[in-house]
């Protein structure tokens, strides 16, 4: 029997809907807004200890109207103390994983991406703009800049203005500082919600084609909106 020619059009037009839909929601602009009955109920799948999720939400909920210094020092410290270097292999059983937030307070490990990850989603919560964060990929010299053992690295870098030098968020080392006293550091690329930059110097310029090269981002994203960041 076969299916009359308006019921394929039908179909047709059923089919471009869904996946107009589906386009729009993988390009919706990520708000980084939180719900947090939805997040509870996420985290409750991965554990059964709310200890973490809720000192996590008083952190939060605390610095709501703190300055952006105060802002910064205290999640930095947070996930620092909060998390345990982990490698991605021994900890999800891949070579790279980026976990979301939720993920790594519910395993209290994490390997830098994850700290990079989890300080970068507060901190946009707290209504610091993508403009003024940048998640950087790094060579880190490993006993200090003249040594020639390096490992790729990943930070959090601020940006107090336009034209500013970008101050680092690390796990590696507890404080915040400018990025020319992280000569151990050699970037190599950044990327925020708006897009991928050359180097990580505050004039860099967005790259074509905008985070959808980065299909771990991508993935994260969506994981990320499924437990509740909105």
């Amino acid at each position: 029997m076969f299916t009359s020619f308006s019921n394929l059009r039908q179909a047709r037009v059923t089919t471009l809907s869904i996946i107009l839909f589906v386009v729009a929601l993988l390009c919706a602009p990520f708000s980084y807004g939180l719900n947090w009955d939805k997040l509870r109920q996420s985290f409750r799948t991965l554990t059964s200890n709310e200890q973490a999720f809720n000192e996590w939400n008083n952190l939060l909920s605390g610095l709501q109207d703190a300055n952006v210094d105060s802002k910064l020092q205290k999640v930095n410290q947070f996930f620092n103390r909060k998390l345990s270097y982990t490698e991605d292999s021994e900890l999800w059983g891949q070579s790279d994983y980026w976990a979301t937030p939720l993920e790594s307070l519910s395993k209290g490990k994490g390997d830098c991406e994850d700290y990079v990850i989890a300080k970068y989603f507060s901190l946009r919560s707290l209504n610091i703009p993508d403009t003024q964060l940048r998640l950087v990929y790094v060579k880190a010299h490993i006993g200090g800049p003249n040594s020639s053992v390096t490992q790729a690295h990943m930070v959090l870098a601020f940006y107090p203005s336009g034209d500013a030098e970008p101050l680092i968020l690390d796990n590696l080392i507890t404080d915040i500082r400018p990025a020319s006293r992280r000569t151990d550091l050699s970037p190599i690329f950044s990327f925020n919600g708006l897009g991928i930059f050359a180097g990580s110097a505050s004039t860099a310029t967005v790259g074509p084609g905008g985070t959808s090269r980065l299909s771990r981002w991508q993935d994260l994203l969506e994981r990320a909106r499924k437990e509740g960041f909105e």
